[in-house]
């Protein structure tokens, strides 16, 4: 009776499809969203989890493998923006259905829109989108004679540091940060790195050899020269600028949203002066010129359906239901991401927890995403090698090695 049982319950339990969604590391959110649309299901699918590795880099390499090896598993995946052409074009990915693409990206921000995109067509579905914006302390501000109700520049932020003697909180480390640093001074300057993102190997170009991607390595290399990142620039990311903000010494720092909620938990539990949340300000992304608005970076994460999916039709169901612009406000509140639709930000939770949403959102509306290319692991991989150590990027000579380091590699003259 034992075994008959046992075999009745498998046996209901394969009736139902089970949908596998690759997910990165999160708060839960995730895993909660996808118990949540399980249950709203009401039996048609089941999702289940599987936890990608910590880095972006690291998850793009499992994806792509798995992918190009025909897996049949990947029915949901959380895809970083950059990595999107590159799985997109060999056709790793299954075609959004069109009235799928409508029904999810009718309020979707404009930034966000273009991170799912490749050669003008909706690839993925945008989930969560991400932006830095700067980041400061009033009081130096204040002193310094800023008027941060209007943008300011690199050059301002860069030159307030210095009379006041305080630090800048930037990623200096040699990681994906840079890219993000090296490609949103260029985008800010209306350029981007590359000249034709759908360019084979052999006849891609890059912009880094120009007056934009001199101006980039200027800005680069004065803050690394002056000390004005600090003295552990070298191995200064996300979190650990962060920090150095936090300290008496901080002063602006372009980092994402998530420094909100980690310097207020800090100052609650009381491992930071309970005032300081009070002397933190937000405003744009700093600008390069005074006449060229900046196109702040672009983060977060798109969902993709595996093209050997057994179930696509599901998988984009399911999609459905997880980037309700509902459920999208509930993961910000909860794991702060912020939404990629605008109608999410409307949530009343958002603005209490997050007092500089509209900033955000109008960052987002604005940011620019990282090369869009099927080589963008290459090209990431030779702007973090030459612009690091910042201290030892010359505008003279620091874009146009890079430029040929790209071609080389590239034109497989060279390797990384």
């Amino acid at each position: 009776m034992t075994a008959a049982l046992l075999l009745t319950s498998c046996g209901d339990g394969d009736d139902t499809p089970v949908l596998t969604w690759y997910i990165n590391p999160d708060d839960g959110g995730q895993q909660a969203l996808a118990e949540k649309c399980t249950e709203e299901a009401d039996g048609a699918y089941r999702i289940q989890t599987s936890l990608l590795p910590n880095d972006a880099p690291s998850q793009r390499e499992q994806l792509a493998r798995r992918l190009a090896a025909g897996d049949s598993s990947l029915d949901i995946m959380s895809l970083d923006p950059p990595f999107i052409p590159e799985l997109a074009e060999p056709g790793f990915l299954a075609p959004v259905p069109d009235d799928v693409a409508e029904r999810t990206t009718q309020d979707t921000l404009e930034g966000a829109l273009a991170g799912a995109t490749w050669n003008d067509e909706l690839v993925t579905v945008p989930f969560w989108a991400n932006t830095q914006i700067l980041w400061y302390r009033k009081s130096v501000a204040e002193e310094a004679g800023l008027d941060m109700s209007q943008p300011v520049t690199w050059e301002e932020v860069i030159d307030a540091a210095i009379e006041q003697d305080k630090y800048l909180g930037v990623q200096g480390i040699r990681a994906e940060s840079m890219t993000v640093w090296v490609n949103a001074l260029i985008e800010s300057q209306g350029e981007s790195v590359i000249v034709d993102p759908a360019a084979s190997a052999e006849e891609l170009e890059t912009n880094l050899d120009s007056e934009a991607g001199r101006n980039a390595a200027e800005i680069l290399g004065r803050i690394g020269s002056e000390g004005l990142g600090g003295p552990g620039i070298a191995s200064m990311d996300e979190n650990q600028s962060m920090l150095l903000f936090q300290r008496d010494s901080g002063s602006f720092m372009v980092n994402w949203p998530f420094v909100w909620a980690a310097t207020n938990a800090a100052a609650e539990e009381g491992s930071l002066d309970s005032s300081l949340p009070e002397d933190i300000g937000w405003a744009p992304y700093p600008q390069v010129d005074e006449d060229t608005p900046a196109a702040a970076p672009l983060g977060g994460i798109n969902l993709g359906v595996g093209a050997e999916s057994e179930h696509p039709d599901l998988a984009f169901q399911a999609i459905e239901c997880i980037v309700t612009p509902e459920n999208q406000a509930e993961y910000f509140v909860t794991n702060g991401n912020p939404p990629s639709s605008a109608s999410a930000f409307e949530d009343p939770r958002i603005e209490e927890d997050y007092p500089m949403a509209d900033t955000i959102r109008e960052a987002l509306d604005g940011a620019a995403p990282r090369p869009q290319t099927p080589f963008y692991n290459e090209i990431s991989e030779v702007i973090q090698e030459s612009f690091t150590p910042v201290s030892g990027v010359d505008p003279d000579s620091t874009p146009a090695e890079a430029d040929r380091y790209i071609t080389d590699v590239l034109r497989g003259e060279r390797l990384l």
